[in-house]
């Protein structure tokens, strides 16, 4: 459906980032990892879960247009409407002509990777209209004017402390570093907006093909009061959220929240299918479902790469990723961190402005490991490293002349024996012209790229010695 997909803002996450990140990401993601652990040890039937789960995902992306199709004509049956955005600014033209025909003046979202994606509270502000996050770490966020570290927990490198000043300083409170106390605060500025709200937004977790219901998965209740109060639900959803039917759904629900947050299912899991029935005095009168590609149908054409839309977000890649849990969500430059969106980013915005993200990995194979839908990420990561290198049929070369001379001759040095034992005696005593202490903090390029974030550890000769020593003790 689109040829160029956009995204407002891939350098803006890296700004107003805390020192403290590392620590709060560390802290957080231990705790996940330790519920996923426990939930799935209760599930003796899990691996087997997986594998259908990654099979139901990759049937369906295979046969998307068909599904799709039938998820057009249920939802429209239900007394909804669908409409179709081919990229991001036909979303936001899309929501926009909803709120104006509608007299909109406040809106109240639920959790949405999706609007993320399109900047869509950019545009609602720029219309002089209010959006307003009311997912308690989307709230915080948006109170910090930063974007979401994390695709479960947005406000996930933030202590309470850092919380409860920010609340102080936006609210224009003394709120104390007490989470039961700031969710308070939080659900008695929000509860008043509910009520006002002519719109509410929303994404989803799920779109069954087989009845046109819409699937969300939260643990607030805001959810369900941004989709039931107003008159008007428009739900922004990317095209490859949807599944065939609810014995698909059964499969995914056992699986998601176990590997997201380590529950057994969600405090909310609920099932909108059109606006309020005629003898129903709840739910929105109208429901309107925005289909969103922005990219996605270029992805499909790569046979490996598209299984990056097997992913139902649950963040577990991120939980156990050596990487993120060192350098936080922000790093990553977009609103899907981790090692999903190392390969999803490069995919929907093309090499040439995410070029550096695939190479944001050990290739250590946790990822892979704890993935509840079995995407290979090590392979994806590896295929667009090469897309960036050496380029391919979707897309060319956009590694810098300097730097693939380099990784070449580096390749040609540590296939040689006699070259590499010269290089490990000569480049530690080149380097110590740039050592300050125990680190290098600034190198000559390339290494400067990792110089400008953060020092470098340095070079040794000692490797060799160690191992051979190590393999004598064995």
């Amino acid at each position: 459906m689109s040829e160029t997909p956009t995204y407002i803002g891939f350098e803006t996450y890296t700004e107003h980032i805390p020192p403290s990140i590392p620590a709060a990401v560390q802290q957080a993601t231990g705790r996940f990892v330790g519920g996923r652990a426990a939930r799935v040890a209760e599930l003796p039937h899990f691996e087997q879960l997986r594998q259908i789960a990654s099979d139901i995902r990759l049937h369906t992306i295979e046969n998307l247009d068909f599904y799709l199709e039938r998820l057009a004509e249920q939802v429209t049956a239900a007394g909804g409407h669908v409409h179709w955005a081919a990229t991001a600014e036909d979303a936001r033209q899309i929501v926009l002509d909803l709120a104006r025909r509608h007299n909109v003046h406040l809106v109240v979202k639920s959790k949405s990777m999706a609007t993320e994606e399109i900047a869509l509270n950019h545009a609602l502000e720029a219309a002089g209209i209010e959006a307003l996050e009311t997912d308690l770490g989307e709230y915080i966020i948006q109170l910090a004017g930063t974007g979401p570290s994390h695709i479960i927990v947005p406000a996930v490198h933030l202590t309470k402390e850092e919380i409860a000043a920010i609340f102080s300083e936006k609210l224009g409170i003394e709120a104390p570093a007490d989470p039961v106390e700031l969710t308070r605060i939080a659900r008695q500025v929000l509860r008043e907006k509910f009520l006002r709200a002519e719109m509410g937004i929303s994404g989803a977790n799920f779109l069954v093909a087989e009845t046109g219901t819409l699937v969300m998965v939260t643990n607030e209740g805001n959810g369900r009061m941004c989709t039931t109060l107003p008159d008007l639900h428009v739900a922004v959803v990317g095209i490859d959220k949807v599944i065939p039917d609810w014995d698909s759904l059964t499969v995914f629900l056992k699986l998601l929240a176990r590997s997201a947050t380590g529950q057994k299912l969600s405090t909310y899991t609920q099932f909108i299918t059109g606006p309020r029935r005629a003898e129903s005095e709840f739910g929105p009168r109208e429901f309107h479902l925005v289909l969103l590609d922005n990219g996605r149908s270029n992805v499909l054409r790569d046979p490996l790469g598209r299984q990056v839309f097997k992913c139902i977000r649950c963040g577990a890649c991120a939980n156990v990723c050596p990487v993120y849990k060192n350098v936080g969500g922000f790093a990553y430059g977009w609103f899907i961190s981790g090692p999903i969106g190392a390969i999803f980013a490069p995919q929907m915005l093309g090499t040439p402005v995410a070029r550096e993200l695939p190479y944001a990995s050990t290739l250590c194979g946790a990822c892979a490991e704890v993935c509840p839908v079995k995407i290979p990420i090590p392979a994806i990561l590896r295929h667009l490293r090469r897309r960036v290198a050496e380029g391919d049929s979707l897309a060319p070369a956009t590694m810098p002349a300097p730097i693939r001379a380099v990784a070449k001759l580096s390749a040609f040095a540590l296939a040689q024996h006699w070259i590499y034992r010269l290089g490990a005696r000569i480049l530690p005593l080149v380097m110590s012209i740039f050592r300050r202490g125990d680190w290098i903090p600034s190198a000559p390029y390339p290494l400067s790229r990792w110089t400008k974030a953060r020092p470098l550890p340095p070079f040794t000769a000692g490797f060799r010695q160690w191992w051979q020593k190590r393999k004598t003790g064995l």
